[in-house]
């Protein structure tokens, strides 16, 4: 069973926001794998989430259990979330991936990565904080620009990051989103290593 958690904040204020890019993902993924025309989301107040429960089946070998998750619990407390489903269904924090926002990417690039810090995300920090183990993977999406290193832009990471993609961003953000779904796919098909391959920036 692999537990596929999108990061970001509940509520219609942040649904455009630059840090609600884990949830547009897990999002987009869950409609293309289903082509359904009805949600398939359920609102979880057990596990403080919304979730969807789908089964993969991969070209080769048996299916596997997937249940996408987008906590409620706002950001800087997503590891309550990720800790109530691990801990209900026995998941091993190997199976956990988190799709995250990282200002330190510029916008558009990705790195699937295993373990390590949390590079400052409030969300990530939390989940190892739950969790005890920086033990799981990340799927960092770039929401960042190409600056000088002395950009005053970094004294207000938290303005930047709850602020809405413009329309300038518009045309990356889409691409990122559907390479960020790809991604996914390709790791459940094929396996990470072979995504880390195919898709992490170089």
């Amino acid at each position: 069973m692999k537990l596929i958690v999108g990061l970001g904040n509940p509520g219609e204020k942040y649904e455009k926001n630059r840090h609600n890019l884990g949830f547009m993902t897990v999002e987009h993924f869950l409609k293309d794998f289903s082509q359904a025309s009805f949600t398939l989301w359920e609102n979880s107040a057990k596990f403080k989430s919304d979730i969807a429960q789908i089964e993969w089946q991969p070209r080769h070998g048996n299916p596997v259990k997937v249940i996408l998750v987008k906590p409620k619990t706002y950001m800087n407390n997503s590891g309550m979330a990720v800790s109530l489903l691990s801990d209900f269904y026995k998941i091993a924090t190997s199976d956990i991936w988190i799709i995250n926002d990282d200002i330190d990417l510029p916008l558009g690039d990705l790195k699937i990565r295993f373990g390590g810090a949390s590079a400052g995300h409030h969300g990530v920090e939390s989940i190892m904080n739950h969790l005890g183990t920086d033990k799981f993977w990340k799927f960092r999406m770039g929401i960042g620009e190409k600056r000088e290193l002395n950009d005053s832009r970094m004294k207000n990471v938290d303005d930047f990051v709850l602020g809405d993609f413009t329309s300038s961003e518009r045309g990356k953000l889409k691409h990122l989103i559907k390479r960020g779904v790809k991604a996914i796919e390709a790791s459940l098909e094929d396996g990470l290593d072979a995504a880390m391959n195919r898709f992490n920036t170089k």
